[in-house]
């Protein structure tokens, strides 16, 4: 994982490669508390998949690289 401040930071750092895929720092921050928020907790328990990829749906990560097996 590669953090850039804009889009024309990565543009200049891949020098002409294919970007690939790239989400906002503010979704990655969403993801992360989502997933990781309530691991501290006395009574956490592990989530079903269906119930992670639902996290991840919520937050508009879709299609098949988002897909969990």
């Amino acid at each position: 994982m590669n953090l850039f401040r804009s889009e024309e930071h990565i543009t200049a750092w891949l020098g002409g490669r294919n970007p690939g895929m790239t989400i906002s720092i503010s979704t990655l921050s969403a993801l992360a508390h989502a997933w990781w928020g309530d691991r501290l907790d006395p009574a956490w328990q592990p989530r079903s998949k269906e119930k992670n990829q639902a996290i991840l749906d919520s937050l508009g990560l879709t299609g098949p690289r988002w897909a969990l097996a």
